[in-house]
């Protein structure tokens, strides 16, 4: 089986947008669950729906894998799974490193979800040295120290940062120096990197407190609702009663 460091996918050099990219992950998780169903055709309606987005948007993504189906049939569904999971790079064996084994990293080290899809976890990486040799998930915690050599003996080019905030810039800079080409964060800062390298940055807090603005706003609604004034109607009277110019807000947006 071919390593990440002598194959990358081939999705950006087939000119593949990376909205596109972004919801083939979606796509293929619909897929697999009707695969695993024992479907063998699936309309693109059937597979929008499933997938969270319009029909007219997956023709469309599926038009650049040049996969249009058959009218009146669908799509084959096994072929679509091999077709996505070929753009993705997921029928190579991907080596995955992660560094920081606390309570999250620890949670991705146990994840069976990765082996299924492509990704070997090859290492856990921690510097605390009590840490070290500590099996987590079958699979002992090796020390930061030997960082580099980790990378260099397994062909990594992926690394997942799990680290806390104040460390994962420093880990960040020796995973591309030692050659990783792709990161996932996991650390609640921004990460600074250069030109080749890819960041996906993934952030618990910030997605929690999106789903606190909705709740706020739907609870907002309700009391507006319960009190028998339309929310747009309030709208109106709360910028008439602020005058031309209205008020000037208390925090600016960054």
């Amino acid at each position: 089986m071919a390593t990440g460091r002598t194959h990358r996918p081939a999705t950006r050099s087939r000119g593949i947008p990376e909205a596109t990219v972004a919801r083939l992950p979606l796509y293929l998780r619909a897929l697999t669950a009707l695969s695993e169903r024992s479907v063998p055709t699936v309309s693109s309606e059937e597979l929008a729906a499933a997938a969270g987005v319009n029909s007219a948007k997956l023709r469309k993504d599926f038009s650049y894998l040049g996969s249009y189906g058959t009218r009146g049939v669908g799509y084959d569904v096994e072929y679509l799974v091999y077709q996505i999971s070929r753009e993705l790079g997921l029928t190579q064996d991907w080596p995955v490193v992660i560094v920081g084994i606390g309570n999250l990293g620890a949670a991705l080290a146990n994840y069976g979800g990765f082996a299924s899809r492509g990704f070997r976890v090859a290492a856990l990486i921690d510097a605390d040295p009590a840490m070290a040799g500590k099996p987590v998930a079958g699979i002992p915690v090796q020390h930061t120290d030997d960082l580099e050599k980790i990378i260099e003996d397994n062909g990594v080019s992926i690394g997942v940062i799990a680290t806390p905030a104040g460390a994962a810039q420093q880990v960040c800079d020796r995973l591309v120096a030692a050659g990783v080409t792709s990161i996932l964060n996991f650390a609640p800062t921004v990460l600074s990197v250069p030109d080749g390298v890819d960041v996906r940055k993934v952030d618990l807090s910030i997605e929690l407190q999106i789903l606190a603005f909705h709740e706020q706003r739907k609870a907002g609604e309700e009391s507006a609702s319960a009190d028998g004034a339309h929310p747009a109607a309030a709208a109106r009277k709360e910028s008439a009663d602020q005058g031309p110019d209205g008020d000037v807000p208390a925090v600016m947006p960054a």
